[in-house]
């Protein structure tokens, strides 16, 4: 196992272990429609992603 070679003070620990916190989910915004949508994923409402129609949804809910 491995020894410390002296000792590592709370803040310097909680320095290097903010780099690891969690960020949240990012939200981006449809291009097309303005909707909200994950990045790197298809849009749910209107079905675009990266500037072409990838799914062909069904009008009738609007």
């Amino acid at each position: 196992m491995a020894v410390q070679q002296s000792k590592v003070s709370k803040r310097r620990v909680r320095i290097r272990k903010a780099a690891n916190r969690y960020k949240g989910v990012q939200i981006n915004h449809c291009t097309s429609c303005g909707a909200a949508c994950l990045p790197h994923h298809v849009c749910k409402k209107c079905g675009i992603y990266d500037g072409r129609q990838v799914l062909s949804l069904n009008q009738d809910d609007a």
